[in-house]
């Protein structure tokens, strides 16, 4: 009887065995993110919990939330998907600085961007005023604000992942549609889009998501206004002043929403080798 031949031993892969010296700031860094979300769930008021969930101002501020989340998010896709193919697909004099500024909203202080938003949108701004005039439409401190507010901070989220997708995917089929004679609206609808379709649903994912835990542009720009402009985080904001464990509570709806998102997207974004 012929024995199968015994398996190769497992070589090790240099460099994949880590310093032990590492481990332990490794330690160090997961605890420092890990040990204030387990405070949250800690001091959570868990016997009122569905009391606190049912009030009235926890409900509207929820409400407004996922309202104004999901219409930034559509008007991201609007503008974004456009504006991400222009990027990944035209060459252009000064497509590094039009990528440079799609992406000033990651590293720009949300306040700053409120404060910009009022320069360009208020009563007095640059577009506010003719808005205002001749429309008769006042965005600043409405919800229509709000939205405005959180599209501006989320929408790099979206160009950046469609960009992605959009370079990632195989040119070949566009220029086949082309070669067979669909016209570029066509080929964009027909052939583009669906090649990017998981690209464009994980962008707008973390779009809505980062729509949705907007603060300093919002109050900024929308103020904070109960059944009006004062979303999940401005309710927090407010709560910790007067109530602790309301603060709480809201902010629980919060990390459920961010741990859903990540969980949905972890085959996409977070899972590794």
């Amino acid at each position: 009887m012929v024995r199968p031949p015994a398996p190769a031993p497992r070589r090790r892969v240099p460099g994949r065995q880590a310093p032990l010296a590492l481990f332990v700031p490794a330690g160090l860094g997961l605890a420092f993110l890990v040990l204030p979300l387990a405070g949250l769930l800690v001091r959570a008021p868990w016997a009122t919990l569905p009391q606190r969930l049912a009030a009235p101002g926890v409900l509207t501020a929820l409400r407004l939330s996922l309202l104004t989340a999901t219409g930034a998010t559509l008007l991201c896709l609007v503008l974004g998907v456009p504006l991400a193919w222009v990027l990944a697909r035209v060459r252009f004099p000064g497509r590094r600085l039009v990528r440079a500024l799609v992406t000033v909203p990651l590293v720009l202080p949300p306040v700053v961007g409120g404060v910009a938003l009022l320069l360009v949108f208020g009563r007095r701004g640059l577009l506010g005023g003719w808005l205002d005039a001749t429309l008769g439409v006042t965005l600043p401190f409405t919800t229509a604000g709000v939205v405005l507010a959180e599209a501006f901070v989320a929408m790099p989220f979206l160009v950046i992942a469609v960009e992605g997708a959009l370079r990632a995917a195989d040119a070949r089929y566009e220029e086949a549609a082309a070669t067979l004679g669909a016209g570029r609206w066509a080929t964009f609808t027909h052939v583009t889009l669906p090649l990017v379709a998981p690209g464009v649903a994980a962008g707008a994912v973390l779009c809505w998501a980062r729509a949705l835990g907007e603060f300093g542009a919002t109050i900024t720009f929308a103020g904070n206004f109960p059944g009006r402009t004062q979303t999940m985080p401005l309710a927090v904001y407010l709560a910790l002043e007067t109530d602790l464990e309301a603060a709480i509570v809201l902010s629980l709806v919060l990390l459920t929403v961010s741990v859903a998102i990540l969980a949905g997207l972890r085959d996409r974004w977070v899972t590794g080798p």
